[in-house]
């Protein structure tokens, strides 16, 4: 790991906004997407973005969540609107093997940044 690096984290209260950023420097070109942990449970797929652009959604984000790419700035993220207290979790971004959709991406990870905490608070 290391060649991508997460910012952006923070504290918002429910119904809050925060816009995560990922350098990604040479991964700009693959399938990337964001994956959570929350404390103590598992990691999950939040969302994707394939190399041509099409995004895919966890069901717990669709709606709320987008996720962008600028090729030119080598950089990822993740707009995360009306954040809920169940949002709260350390964020990664992620290079993967598929894009088919998030589940393939998460479970086809290769690397990943150092992450960054979202805390959502009622």
């Amino acid at each position: 790991q290391g060649r991508l690096v997460e910012s952006g984290g923070g504290s918002v209260q429910t119904g809050g906004t925060l816009t995560l950023s990922c350098a990604a420097a040479t991964y700009i070109s693959s399938c990337l997407g964001w994956f959570r942990v929350p404390s103590g449970k598992e990691g999950e797929g939040v969302a994707a973005i394939s190399a041509t652009g099409v995004t895919s959604y966890a069901d717990f984000v669709k709606g709320r969540f987008t996720v962008t790419k600028d090729n030119a700035k080598n950089t990822l993220y993740l707009q995360m609107n009306r954040l809920e207290p169940e949002d709260t979790a350390m964020y990664y971004c992620a290079a993967s093997q598929h894009c088919h959709d998030v589940t393939s991406a998460f479970r086809t990870r290769s690397d990943w940044g150092q992450g960054t905490q979202v805390t959502v608070s009622s």
